[in-house]
């Protein structure tokens, strides 16, 4: 099965330089570049966190101020 999509697995939130998200599994080791900003959770929590923090898809390089 992919652990990216595995329902009863725990994930973390990360986030990169760009403001760009990503769901990771716990068990991976965090890539170069990527923080975590939600720990370790359930699949569902974490795809939560990121639903309400991520507004804009944009990288923030492109983002107007």
């Amino acid at each position: 099965m992919n652990p990216f999509e595995n329902a009863d697995s725990t994930y973390k939130v990360l986030m990169n330089g760009e403001g760009q998200y990503s769901l990771w599994p716990a068990f991976i080791e965090v890539p170069a570049g990527w923080s975590i900003v939600h720990e370790q959770d359930s699949r569902q929590a974490c795809l939560d966190y990121i639903e309400l923090h991520w507004n804009n898809m944009e990288p923030n390089q492109l983002i107007t101020k």
